[in-house]
C-alpha cells in the first residue's frame, strides 16, 4: 500500500492548509479556520455557535476566539438565543455574505482548474473516493481527535 500520510500532506500543502491564510477578499485576510466558518454559516440559518464549531470539530473556546475576529470583521453577526440566554446563534452580515461567495467562487476556479487535468473518468474516480474516504472518516472514533 503507498504512503497514504504523504498522499494526504501533500494533498494538504496543495490545497494551502498550511498557508496562515488561505485567501483574500477584497481587503479581508481569512484564514482556513474563518472559511470553514463562514463556509457552515453560509449553509445553515442561524446555527448555534455549540453546532458550527462540533460540525469542524474545534473546540468551543478556540472556536468562540474565532468569532470574535469574524464580528470585530464585520462578517459575521452573533445574536443571544430568546429561548436560551446562554445560546448565541451566528449569522453571516451582507458583507460575510460577499466574502463567503468570493472564497466559494475561488475555490471554484482553483478546482476546476485542478479537474481539467483529469479525464471525466478520473474526475469521477477522485470525487467518489473522496465520498467513500469521508464516509470511513466519519465512521472512525479517532476522527477530528488528537491522537494523544
Amino acid at each position: 500500500m503507498e504512503d497514504v500520510r504523504a498522499i494526504l500532506q501533500v494533498t494538504m500543502r496543495r490545497f494551502g492548509m498550511l498557508n496562515k491564510n488561505c485567501c483574500s477578499v477584497g481587503d479581508h485576510d481569512i484564514s482556513q479556520v474563518q472559511s470553514h466558518i463562514l463556509y457552515e454559516l453560509a449553509r445553515a440559518e442561524g446555527p448555534s455557535m455549540q453546532q458550527v464549531a462540533e460540525t469542524i470539530g474545534m473546540d468551543i473556546t478556540t472556536f468562540s476566539r474565532q468569532i470574535q475576529t469574524l464580528v470585530k470583521l464585520e462578517l459575521v453577526e452573533k445574536r443571544q438565543s430568546a429561548e436560551d440566554k446562554r445560546v448565541y446563534h451566528l449569522y453571516l452580515t451582507e458583507n460575510g455574505i460577499k466574502v463567503e461567495r468570493e472564497i466559494n467562487q475561488q475555490m471554484l476556479h482553483y478546482l476546476t482548474n485542478v479537474f481539467t487535468h483529469l479525464s471525466e473518468k478520473e474526475s469521477e474516480k477522485v470525487v467518489e473516493s473522496l465520498k467513500v474516504l469521508n464516509a470511513a472518516m466519519s465512521k472512525s472514533n479517532m476522527c477530528c481527535k488528537p491522537l494523544y
